[in-house]
């Protein structure tokens, strides 16, 4: 990764647009962790938030804040935020075609 040498001793905003699981915003928070950011000083941000993914971020990081403009209902089969965005990815790259 590569991360600032202090990073910590920096609040770090974690940018994501959806959170779906919370898989990949939980592995972020571990590389932070492991450069020695403490969890206080790390903001979790997103549009799009599932139920399931809230809840796997503050079991496993009870003092990580999360900011996010939106709770859907939950996730799919597929585990895709419903109604949710679709591939927000896609979207953004206009592959989503």
């Amino acid at each position: 990764s590569k991360l600032p040498p202090d990073v910590a001793q920096r609040y770090c905003l974690l940018l994501d647009p959806m959170l779906a699981t919370g898989g990949s915003a939980i592995k972020a928070i571990d590389v932070l962790l492991q450069h020695g950011v403490n969890p206080g000083r790390i903001v979790f941000v997103n549009l799009v938030a599932s139920p399931e993914g809230l809840l796997a971020i503050h079991k496993k990081f009870p003092t990580v804040q999360v900011v996010t403009a939106t709770i859907d209902e939950g996730l799919d089969d597929k585990k895709y935020i419903v109604p949710g965005l679709g591939d927000f990815g896609c979207r953004y790259f206009g592959t989503d075609k």
